[in-house]
């Protein structure tokens, strides 16, 4: 099993920029892909943003140009670089690993972006 671990998250205005980080421990050796999802009120998790150990990424429509997902594989982590930051970016968001494909199974705690003036 994988453990997970956010931080980066916090209240930024319209406009602004984060930087969310994750940290993985445990079977790490089992890791293939990374990602980002988040959770708005009252709304179903998506998926933002994933990236494969040989670093191919992938983003949700809403966030391209905007976002940037990166990877350390030899410290496991995985980073979020979140700019232009719109109010409807605000959410929980959760780190997430894959061993296969994107069957995502492992999740972190979750960490709170606010995105409001």
């Amino acid at each position: 099993q994988v453990q997970l671990v956010e931080s980066g998250g916090g209240l930024v205005q319209p406009g602004g920029s984060l930087r969310l980080s994750c940290a993985a421990s445990g079977s790490i050796f089992s890791i293939n892909t990374m990602g980002w999802y988040r959770q708005a009120p009252g709304k179903e998790r998506e998926l933002v943003a994933w990236i494969t150990r040989s670093g191919i990424t992938n983003y949700r429509n809403s966030v391209k140009g905007r976002f940037t997902i990166s990877r350390d594989n030899a410290k496991n982590t995985v980073d979020l670089q979140m700019d232009n930051l719109k109010p409807e970016d605000t959410a929980v968001y959760y780190c997430t690993t894959a061993r296969v494909g994107l069957s995502f199974t492992d999740w972190g705690q979750g960490t709170q972006v606010t995105v409001s003036s």
